[in-house]
């Protein structure tokens, strides 16, 4: 293939390899998406595999629709026959088709986390189950990582329960499943599971797929858990052709039961198997690279490589001291202004990454402030709003009449009168004559315990679906989602509402209404279940859209895959990067370092590097040390700033940093860095001091203030001139 003069020799080497197993390890920035996308159009146009014999899984939509597309555009439309997408999504469309097996109905559900959350949060109450210091989050948590570990309640309880929390929990999760069961409803873990138990109990299903698919490629391999290591060995196809593509050194998901091992074996597991080493990077500065090696190098747990590059040395990254997370944001948004200026950038150029999401809200209001556009990617997720999933929940009972976490969530929404009370005891007859929910509402009348004048609203509502479940197949898709939410009136009362709030969420499920007509006309052949099936899918980054001029926030998870000009990594902090865990196994503590290695890999040009010397977490103030990340870089590779002004640390001499900003961060506005109880201050005449209380308000507000050598002093804050450190 022509096409092919286009790859470096290793990455030709790579795609033209045909003899069996083989994992590319490929480092940050080396083409991995590339080869790839070249691979697949190399097996088919050169190796004549049919598309729909040709399996590839990757970890985002996003990454499977652009790949896709870019596969097309080098051999034409019979690209899109490839099945092709993330393990769930592949993984659900199987389930589909083969859910009789496993004697779910192919219009399942699929529970997101919240969904899962709502479902533990009602076990424990109907169960009358009160763990401390457990909530039904951290339920949920415990239920997913067990799930990603293949372990059943059963096993669980036998092997793990050695305590009444423990056994407590184990009754909750064998609950969990039971009622997911019953609801028709699978949870995300569940996408993978069940595949496993299919293939495990049918040898004719399994033998089905081992012979349709002649070939599989698993991008981000770091990243498979313990569940996708076993699809892939009981899919694998004969002559184990089997390509494998993935990072070591970008490992970041062991908290969601990611398993580094299963890159670290893949000798071992896949016998006689070939490594392909991609080593050029086409991203990065070589002082970038040479910043992140001096890093990752501490890492004992890895696959030896060494990234180089053909780019130009490019500038040190700048580490950046603030006071506080105010005056980090501060400092980070005036220098956002500075690079958009002399190095003629966009906003897009720009991302600012955090550790942990409650880092946003310094950042945000000071890019609010200075006027700077910005997007957050994987916040509120739009298809997770809670007026969309309203709606979604109304489409999801049209066509899964056994979903009742759907049902519980619409019974009374809009306000039609059904109250908690009468939904409990419409539950209990439910549970005592094994029936559903939805059922129970035809029979309303026979639930002695709820008032009549309820019984009616009840039976209203069970009308409206009945009606909505008659016109989905007679409707168009966007009609039938248009005439539910006219009916519902919905909109109505968020315009009504008038405020900024119910304004937006009326935006929002127009928007949905739109969305809904666009997948309509885009697959005229797709049904409500394909629709809800897609959208139950779609991840925080998935919505990412890089062509929107603004400065992009995210977490350093969220940016894995993406690049940008310029990068600032925030709070560069002990316990919060590394975040703080204890580190009682190493493992934990590599884990954070290669999370470093990504953010700081990001980068193309320049990387900015920030911390703080105080915090405000918890409800108070945290007086941070810098992150031994930071002491790892290898001195050659950055410069430090010291405080606001942009004064330079005193180890090198630079003329480019001389004029940081047009004004400090102590002449920007003291007030804007409002006094809290635990601040540390000084006051002209009584020196260093920490505030121990406020009280009042304006003109009136006094502080107590506990000074070093001098005790407490309760002062009038108008007149006090008082100094945050």
């Amino acid at each position: 293939m022509k096409i092919l003069n286009q790859l470096n020799d290793k990455q030709r080497e790579a795609v033209e390899f045909n003899s069996g197993p083989h994992m590319i390890v490929a480092g940050a920035g080396s083409g991995k998406t590339r080869v790839l996308m070249y691979k697949i159009a190399y097996l088919i146009d050169e190796k004549d595999y049919d598309p729909s014999e040709i399996l590839a899984l990757t970890f985002t939509n996003k990454a499977a629709k652009e790949m896709k597309e870019r596969i097309k555009g080098l051999i034409g439309k019979k690209a899109e026959h490839l099945w092709m997408g993330t393990f769930h999504s592949i993984f659900a469309r199987m389930l589909r088709v083969e859910s009789d097996k496993l004697n779910y109905k192919p219009n399942f559900s699929i529970y997101d986390r919240e969904d899962s959350q709502s479902l533990v949060s009602n076990i424990m109450t109907n169960l009358n189950i009160n763990l401390e210091n457990l909530s039904a989050n951290s339920v949920q948590h415990k239920i997913s990582f067990m799930k990603n570990q293949m372990m059943s309640p059963e096993e669980y309880l036998k092997h793990n329960a050695t305590t009444p929390t423990d056994r407590k929990l184990g009754e909750i999760y064998a609950e969990y499943n039971q009622r997911l069961f019953e609801n028709n409803a699978m949870d995300f873990d569940d996408l993978l599971l069940k595949p496993i138990e299919l293939f495990e109990k049918n040898e004719k299903v399994l033998g089905k797929y081992k012979k349709m698919f002649k070939y599989i490629l698993v991008d981000e391999y770091q990243d498979t858990n313990k569940a996708q290591y076993e699809l892939l060995k009981l899919l694998s196809p004969l002559k184990d052709k089997v390509c494998v593509v993935g990072d070591d050194a970008q490992s970041i998901y062991s908290w969601r039961g990611a398993e580094i091992k299963n890159m670290l074996n893949f000798k071992k597991d896949f016998k006689g198997s070939k490594i392909f080493r991609l080593e050029q990077n086409y991203r990065s500065t070589k002082m970038i690279l040479a910043a992140a090696d001096s890093v990752i190098k501490n890492n004992t747990g890895q696959i030896q490589k060494t990234l180089w590059t053909q780019n130009n040395d490019g500038e040190e990254l700048t580490v950046m001291r603030a006071s506080d997370e105010k005056d980090e944001a501060f400092q980070i948004s005036k220098r956002i202004k500075k690079e958009i200026t002399t190095r003629k950038l966009s906003l897009n150029d720009i991302a600012i990454f955090y550790r942990i999401n409650s880092q946003s809200r310094a950042l945000e209001d000071a890019l609010r402030r200075e006027k700077i556009p910005y997007k957050i990617v994987g916040g509120v997720e739009f298809y997770r709003r809670k007026e969309v999933k309203d709606v979604l929940a109304y489409l999801r009972m049209l066509s899964n009449q056994n979903d009742e976490e759907s049902l519980l969530r619409i019974m009374n929404f809009p306000q039609r009168g059904i109250g908690n009370t009468s939904i409990s005891k419409m539950i209990a007859f439910a549970r005592k004559l094994n029936i559903s929910l939805f059922t129970t509402m035809s029979r309303v009348f026979e639930v002695i315990e709820v008032k009549e004048r309820i019984q009616k609203n009840v039976k209203q509502f069970k009308q409206l679906l009945d009606k909505y479940i008659d016109l989905k197949n007679k409707f168009s898709l966007g009609e039938l989602t248009a005439a539910l939410v006219d009916e519902l009136g919905i909109l109505k009362i968020y315009k009504e509402e008038g405020t900024q709030e119910s304004l937006a969420r009326y935006d929002n499920i127009q928007e949905l209404v739109s969305a809904v007509q666009d997948f309509s006309k885009t697959n005229p052949s797709a049904s409500l279940d394909d629709f809800l099936s897609e959208v139950s899918l779609i991840a925080g980054v998935d919505q990412y859209d890089e062509k929107v001029n603004s400065v992009t926030l995210m977490t350093i998870h969220s940016a894995k895959g993406l690049e940008f000009p310029i990068v600032f990594i925030t709070g560069c902090e002990e316990d919060i990067f590394p975040l703080s865990q204890k580190f009682d196994n190493e493992s934990k503590l590599e884990e954070e370092r290669r999370l470093f290695y990504v953010a700081v890999t990001r980068a193309k040009e320049k990387v900015f590097l920030s911390y703080a010397r105080s915090r405000y977490r918890f409800g108070e103030v945290a007086y941070q040390s810098k992150s031994r990340f930071l002491d790892e870089l290898d001195e050659s590779t950055y410069e430090e700033l010291n405080g606001a002004a942009g004064r330079k640390a005193g180890r090198k001499k630079k003329t480019f940093y001389d004029e940081f900003y047009q004004e400090s961060y102590d002449e920007f506005d003291q007030e804007r860095r409002s006094l809290r109880v635990g601040s540390r201050v000084t006051h002209a005449v009584f020196g260093m001091g920490k505030i121990l209380q406020i009280t009042g308000t304006g003109d009136m507000q006094r502080v107590a203030i506990a000074f070093e050598g001098v005790g407490t002093k309760q002062l009038l804050t108008k007149f006090a001139n008082l100094k945050l450190v």
